[in-house]
């Protein structure tokens, strides 16, 4: 691999790194984000949010509105489908909560996203995805934010929306925009389209960030390579493995572009032990194990720890029963190379269909009638 990155430029904002961590619903807290920035350089961005819900000052929205005190560089993830809601809520990230950057998600293929004509969906509304980046970029100019926008190809492959959405986030004063190369159809199932994320690099004059399957640095790099890149987006590859990020700001320095950090199972539960410290101190010991637990099948994928350990660390519910638990395993075991590369977290099937408004293809250019001050009743975190 030939590759070797200068770092990424988001209008004002410098990364050192070329790589930002994807929102992920209920994973990519202040205490994922430190962890993650412990192991290496990027760009760290928030769990998506309503723009409504911290608009009208919900209470759950905000709660989530928290930044560790190592955190630097504030990102932030917003929905929305209204563009005087997105733009209020940039405002107040900018204001309030002295974010560095805002990220805009037209990716989310969840169906109680797209029935509303969020996410993934949206971008057929060409008209209203100008008028919701337009208030967003207005909102965040005085105070010299960069926005981006996160998108996927399209509903299916008979409804492409990547290029325009591409034409569109460059018209109205973005500074980035990251592809997902798969269609919300396939959500997260299949092979992602490097080659369209090429075809967008050539489209536009703006970053284009690549995002999908990758899994190892050299993945990374690959990609920056087949589709010209200036950055990736790195989501399901980080579950249970911070350390990637190490490998990433390696790979993109020059000085590691095969490296592969193989650590023991001592080490991984050190990582464990400090991911879980890390959320207790956020949100208190009893929630921050509940909320640790989902992150234990992903560290020790592939290790030979029984379904007996699993299972009891999978109902920890303290850090003294966690440092029990975590001190009887093998910290010699070696780190199971028959995983790397391959997929983590969800993948599933394709869905027989997208769940959208009626009539919602019927018309490209419209504003996409019950998307304008909807009830955004989603919940406050789903990926993209």
């Amino acid at each position: 691999m030939t590759v070797v990155a200068q770092g990424l430029q988001l209008g004002s904002l410098h990364v050192a790194t070329p790589v930002v961590l994807a929102p992920m619903a209920g994973i990519t807290n202040a205490a994922y984000r430190r962890l993650c920035a412990e192991h290496g350089a990027g760009l760290y961005v928030c769990e998506m949010i309503t723009s409504r819900g911290l608009v009208e000052g919900d209470e759950t929205t905000r709660r989530m509105l928290v930044f560790d005190e190592a955190e630097q560089v504030r990102s932030v993830q917003l929905y929305g489908t209204d563009p005087t809601y997105v733009g209020q809520a940039t405002k107040i990230l900018c204001e309030e909560y002295g974010v560095a950057h805002v990220d805009l998600n037209f990716g989310c293929p969840v169906p109680k996203v797209t029935r509303k004509g969020g996410g993934g969906a949206l971008p057929w509304k060409r008209n209203l995805l100008g008028a919701i980046l337009e208030a967003a970029v207005a909102a965040a100019t005085p105070y010299d934010v960069p926005v981006t926008i996160k998108t996927r190809k399209g509903i299916d492959e008979d409804h492409l929306t990547y290029l325009d959405a591409g034409r569109i986030a460059q018209d109205t004063g973005c500074a980035a925009i990251a592809l997902h190369g798969r269609t919300v159809v396939q959500a997260y199932s299949g092979e992602a389209d490097w080659d369209a994320i090429g075809e967008l690099v050539e489209h536009v004059d703006i970053p284009v960030l690549g995002n999908g399957d990758i899994w190892e640095a050299a993945d990374a790099l690959r990609m920056m390579e087949h589709t010209g890149a200036a950055g990736v987006v790195v989501g399901r590859g980080c579950l249970g493995r911070p350390w990637l990020f190490r490998d990433l700001a390696a790979a993109f320095e020059g000085t590691g572009a095969q490296a592969t950090t193989l650590p023991t199972l001592g080490e991984v539960a050190a990582m464990m032990r400090r991911h879980a410290e890390l959320l207790c101190e956020h949100m208190g010991e009893e929630r921050g194990c509940k909320e640790f637990r989902k992150h234990v099948t992903w560290y020790l994928k592939g290790f030979r720890t029984g379904g007996e350990m699993r299972r009891s660390l999978g109902l920890v519910d303290s850090l003294a029963a966690l440092d029990t638990l975590l001190g009887a395993l093998d910290p010699s075991e070696p780190f199971p190379v028959g995983e790397l590369g391959a997929p983590r977290g969800r993948q599933g099937s394709p869905r027989n269909k997208v769940v959208i408004p009626e009539g919602w293809l019927d018309d490209t250019d419209g504003l996409g009638e019950g998307c304008v001050r909807p009830l955004e009743d989603v919940d406050a975190a789903t990926g993209g």
